[in-house]
């Protein structure tokens, strides 16, 4: 009996913390859809030397992407998509 009652109360427990955090999340979201809105969430500011390092090693050493991504520090996939926006960027030009 008191294996059950201590199941319930567990399981009771279980069910308002996850009540509680989904609340939480969902505030979160709205205050963060609100800042948006006032332009006050921005997000970080894009870091244009770094970019500028990785397309000159990329584009203008004829470095490979791992090999561009190990000397400044940054992964595979942020040597890609710098490089393609800064492309985008030039041809646009």
């Amino acid at each position: 009996m008191l294996k059950a009652i201590n199941s319930m109360m567990m399981d009771m427990l279980a069910a308002i913390s996850r009540k509680d955090y989904e609340d939480r999340r969902r505030r979160q979201k709205q205050g963060i859809e609100k800042a948006k809105k006032e332009g006050k969430y921005q997000g970080r500011k894009p870091d244009l030397e770094l970019h500028e390092k990785i397309y000159k090693l990329r584009v203008g050493n004829q470095m490979s992407v791992n090999e561009t991504a190990k000397m400044i520090g940054v992964s595979a996939r942020t040597v890609v998509r710098v490089v393609k926006k800064m492309n985008a960027q030039r041809e646009g030009e």
